[in-house]
């Protein structure tokens, strides 16, 4: 097992055939929702937040901008946070999947701070219309969950860099510590689930594509002009902050 994870994954999840979807996909946003419960998915977003945010001299207001946000749950948190020290928070969440928007505007439907626009990172492929690309909305921060881990490469700086250009203080990055024991306990936990191919498919493969210090350390040394701080994170996640200053970066000590 642990020879199987020493290189991260680079196998396609089902998700990320945007020509399926329906109800099994809806489906599996909703397990996915209690996995991210299970694993406290929403602590190293919000731990990412509450760093900028105190960086940049705790500003009354935020506007955030959640990528691939699939059902959205881990921004009921921040909103949470916002409560607690007084930030009024606006968040739009976008994603290319009409399953996980009509998954998230249910969620929020009475909730007038979340507006759920069906985008895309990258620009629309030609002749699909799904709505603006990310290039055109602009955010204080901008947050991605379990979303890097689905780029290898090229891509990966591709997907990273259009987030930067559309934050003024940072990207926020919560996504997966590929390990054993997080391997096993997803492997467990989604066979307790009432059965869907996309969680007992994409859920231990999301964590072999996951990353871990080296991966993180790598990916710093290909950023020029940002900086990338990383930190370990419960339960087997990473909280990782890029910001617009000097190259290089590594743990948040």
């Amino acid at each position: 097992m642990r020879r199987l994870l020493a290189e991260r994954a680079i196998r396609p999840e089902l998700m990320d055939d945007a020509s399926a979807g329906g109800p099994e996909l809806s489906a599996a946003l909703r397990q996915l929702r209690v996995l991210n419960r299970i694993f406290h998915a929403s602590g190293p977003t919000v731990y990412g937040v509450e760093r900028l945010w105190r960086a940049a001299g705790r500003p009354r207001s935020l506007r955030m901008l959640d990528v691939g946000c699939g059902s959205g749950d881990v921004n009921r948190a921040l909103l949470r946070w916002a409560d607690k020290h007084g930030v009024d928070m606006a968040i739009r969440l976008i994603d290319q999947s009409v399953e996980a928007c009509a998954e998230a505007e249910a969620m929020y439907r009475d909730e007038p701070r979340i507006a759920v626009t069906r985008e895309n990172l990258f620009a629309s492929p030609a002749g699909e219309e799904i709505g603006p690309s990310v290039e055109e909305e602009r955010a204080d921060i901008v947050t991605a969950t379990q979303l890097l881990h689905h780029f290898e490469g090229e891509r990966l700086i591709a997907a990273l860099q259009a987030m930067l250009r559309r934050a003024r203080l940072g990207v926020v990055i919560n996504d997966i510590h590929r390990h054993w024991l997080a391997w096993l306990a997803v492997w467990g936990v989604s066979r307790l689930l009432p059965g869907n191919r996309y969680i007992r498919h994409d859920g231990p493969l999301s964590v072999a594509k996951g990353f871990r210090s080296a991966d993180w350390q790598a990916l710093a040394g290909r950023l020029s002009g940002q900086r990338l701080t990383y930190r370990w994170r419960p339960l087997f996640r990473y909280a990782a902050t890029v910001t617009p200053t000097e190259r290089g970066g590594g743990p948040d000590g």
